[in-house]
């Protein structure tokens, strides 16, 4: 995926400073409201690692000891959050300069901004110094996503996209065929044929939980191939748009009708749940969700599924692009262990570690175009490696969406302001999938926040 050039705050007519300044305001508060973390250790030797607490990286925890062996003097203390409370303590600390942290867990979303903002190191002299360490070994649009002129400044835990996992068993049984490119109105359909409440089982999963990250990454999809956008190539913002209306209206409803109970406090971790558990005929999300549902030591459904591209409306495709990655805070002062630990996390080692140690099927995915290459790997990932692969590499503006757009990002605006416009629409959406407002009033609302947003990007925008 090529995105389009980054956009600093000077170019759209106010200076970087000035944002990076409201960012810190806004990160400052935020880590006030969340309360400070323990400081990294009296050992110089000590670092302290914010990771998502997410399967893959609790897996990396599992297995710290071969991590120890290879590095006796470094002491490494976790700290493991869900996603939403991560990203505002990460971002809050690091855009403080707090240094509480001497690894982050980040995305692309953060990484180039970060990086113009002085906030990260440049990770690409530690990377070219590590012998086998092979940079050009990341899938190449994980890798550009993660750069900054040309340099790694973070490098990528696991990559992803999106599509649709479902039960391939309970399709034939029905004898239901998935459309080999499905639209959401056939989506639609099949979910409420399946969807069967007395027995608990819903015909869809689909995040509801507030959050940019939560509810707004797969919703964001179906308001791109909806033709919807955030704002217009003038900085308009556009989220009262009849295409808009029509994605998160269609989204709720599918919710409503044929969608997992509580969706409004629904996110990632619980369609894992659900979905891996046997109550859910499909599944619309990130790709990187094979390293659950598909292990057969904690899934029902390990073998059961197959998996359809992300369902479209009105473009020809309508995945995203993301990445979970390792950063080092320019704040720390132990540089060389913190990349120790990051190289031993991203490598090509781990990646066989995890596969011997724990299973193959919880390797993680979408970082490495090397491990789709490892038999053993290739044996289990049959049903899912093509369709992972064809996602990512497909997750282009272009093709998903219908309109043009002055910021990079599918399921997300690549500008300092989103964590919070986009926590505050998703807080909107989730009301709206709660019942406790309609989606015109969800979308008047967040169309007031988006607009206020716009007019620093505007023409002579303050």
């Amino acid at each position: 995926m090529k995105f389009p050039p980054f956009r600093s705050a000077k170019a759209q007519g106010t200076t970087r400073g000035a944002k990076a300044s409201a960012w810190l305001a806004t990160a400052a508060a935020a880590i006030l409201a969340l309360g400070g973390c323990t400081p990294a250790g009296a050992g110089q030797d000590t670092i302290v690692v914010a990771i998502v607490a997410n399967p893959q990286m609790k897996d990396a925890i599992s297995l710290q000891d071969d991590f120890k062996a290879q590095h006796p003097d470094i002491n490494v203390k976790f700290v493991t959050l869900p996603e939403n409370e991560a990203r505002a303590k990460i971002t809050a600390s690091v855009a403080t300069g707090g240094g509480e942290f001497d690894v982050v867990m980040i995305s692309n979303y953060e990484t180039e901004m970060w990086a113009a903002n002085g906030w990260i190191e440049n990770l690409q002299p530690l990377a070219d110094a590590t012998d086998g360490y092979d940079t050009d070994d990341f899938i190449p649009t994980i890798k550009e996503a993660l750069s900054y002129e040309g340099n790694l400044h973070s490098v990528p835990f696991y990559g992803e996209s999106s599509f649709l996992v479902y039960r391939e068993d309970l399709f034939k049984e029905a004898g239901i065929t998935m459309p080999e490119n499905p639209t959401w109105t056939e989506i639609g359909e099949i979910a409420r044929r399946l969807n069967d409440p007395s027995k608990d089982f819903a015909g869809i999963c689909l995040r509801g939980l507030a959050g940019w990250g939560e509810v707004m990454a797969p919703l964001g999809t179906v308001i791109n191939t909806y033709g919807g956008q955030w704002f217009d190539t003038d900085w308009n913002a556009k989220l009262d748009t009849p295409e808009v209306k029509a994605a998160v209206t269609d989204y709720v409803d599918l919710l409503h009708d044929a969608g997992q109970p509580g969706a409004a406090t629904s996110g990632y971790g619980d369609c894992i749940t659900r979905y891996s558990q046997g109550q859910a005929a499909m599944w619309y999300d990130a790709t990187a969700m094979v390293s659950s549902i598909e292990d057969p030591s904690s899934s029902l459904v390990a073998g059961k599924s197959a998996y359809a591209p992300a369902p479209v409306q009105n473009t020809e495709s309508a995945g995203w692009l993301y990445s979970w990655s390792l950063a080092i805070p320019t704040t720390t002062e132990h540089k060389d262990a913190a990349w120790d630990f990051i190289s031993w996390m991203t490598n090509k080692d781990y990646i066989e570690l995890v596969g011997n140690q724990i299973g193959w099927e919880r390797v993680p995915p979408g970082s490495r175009q090397s491990t789709y290459e490892i038999p053993e790997y290739a044996a289990v990932a049959k049903a899912y490696a093509k369709p992972t692969l064809d996602a990512m590499y497909g997750a282009e503006q272009t093709s998903s969406m219908v309109n043009p757009v002055p910021y990079p990002g599918l399921q997300f605006v690549a500008i300092p302001e989103f964590q919070d416009l986009g926590t505050r629409v998703s807080q909107q959406i989730s009301a709206a999938i709660a019942g406790q407002k309609s989606v015109d009033e969800a979308l008047e609302q967040a169309q007031q926040y988006a607009g206020r947003v716009a007019e620093s990007y505007q023409e002579g925008g303050k």
